[in-house]
């Protein structure tokens, strides 16, 4: 069972939590699946070989019986966003032993429980920042920022990061809840699950023209509240840090989010094979530092990053940044 740490902002001995299971090491998308389960093993090597290891905290997700049975269904959760037919029939393919949801996302005979409890850890770590008010780091796969309600797409399963901010406004009754997305696609799924709330923002930094092809600065959703800015390929720090400034934290400064979740991809990485953008792990660090100005109740949760070593130096790097606070 999911329990918080005590913590507080004059306590010396503040552990950063990180939620994370090896459950999610069984979402199986084969040995040549960019989306694959090393992403996790190298980001926790580097976690823990890292000057900052003994200031963590690792706790496991809560397990989807252990939360029903403190009266919150999991399946109601993913429900906020995705139609029972879709999660109805991901279920029916695994229990079959897996298959294709679409040429590039792959479900295995695990894949419809991992992506519950990655869900799951979502909403703790919503759950961890709101009683600390401190950020957490979710580390868990499957990915969601490209899931659709009806499907998933793009190595992505369920909305987490959608599915958790709905489940902040409607579950913990927040007024407003801000997303940042700094992968390098575009969070298309994302997009969709808020397009009609009034309070929650979505705010999206990636690579275009390119996957999924959405993401144009005209979509603002229904009440203004998505930010959409497409980045050249090429681009670096120069070109980010006027954007974080001069556009994302104004923004997010007159949404005055209660809380923070941030889409964190890594594949805007220089050495990423699956993009052009040029960013190093540090620049994640100022990224960071940015939006702790906002408020430090932050939550941070894995989309992409295919290269293991950029990926996990930047997770540090993150995980640093929230350190100095």
């Amino acid at each position: 069972m999911f329990s918080s740490p005590t913590i507080t902002s004059a306590q010396n001995n503040y552990k950063f939590p990180i939620i994370y299971s090896e459950a999610f090491l069984e979402h199986d998308t084969g040995t040549y699946h960019p989306e694959k389960a090393g992403r996790l093993t190298a980001i926790v090597e580097a976690l823990k070989n890292s000057a900052i290891a003994e200031q963590l905290i690792w706790q496991e997700p809560t397990d989807i019986h252990s939360r029903k049975q403190s009266g919150i269904d999991i399946l109601q959760e993913v429900q906020r966003f995705h139609t029972k037919a879709y999660i109805d029939s991901l279920q029916a393919m695994t229990m079959m032993g897996g298959g294709y949801i679409d040429g590039d996302t792959i479900a295995s005979v695990n894949t419809y429980d991992v992506a519950l409890l990655a869900v799951s850890a979502w909403l703790d770590g919503v759950d961890l920042v709101l009683e600390s008010g401190r950020p957490a780091f979710v580390l868990a796969r499957p990915p969601g920022h490209h899931a659709r309600a009806h499907t998933g797409m793009g190595f992505c399963i369920f909305g987490n990061a959608a599915i958790a901010a709905m489940s902040a406004c409607d579950r913990k009754n927040l007024d407003r809840v801000a997303i940042l997305d700094w992968d390098v696609h575009h969070g298309n799924g994302t997009q969709e699950a808020v397009w009609e709330r009034h309070d929650i923002a979505y705010v999206s930094t990636h690579q275009s023209p390119f996957y999924p092809m959405t993401g144009h600065p005209d979509e603002t959703g229904a009440h203004r509240n998505i930010l959409n800015i497409p980045m050249r390929s090429g681009a670096a720090i120069a070109e980010y840090l006027p954007v974080f400034t001069n556009q994302i934290i104004p923004f997010l400064q007159d949404f005055q989010p209660d809380l923070l979740i941030v889409s964190a991809g890594f594949d805007a990485n220089a050495d990423d094979p699956l993009a052009s953008i040029f960013l190093k792990p540090e620049d994640f660090g100022t990224f960071t530092q940015l939006c702790l100005e906002i408020t430090p109740k932050i939550v941070f949760g894995l989309e992409g990053g295919y290269d293991f070593d950029s990926l996990s130096q930047s997770v540090v790097a993150v995980v640093e940044q929230c350190l100095k606070k």
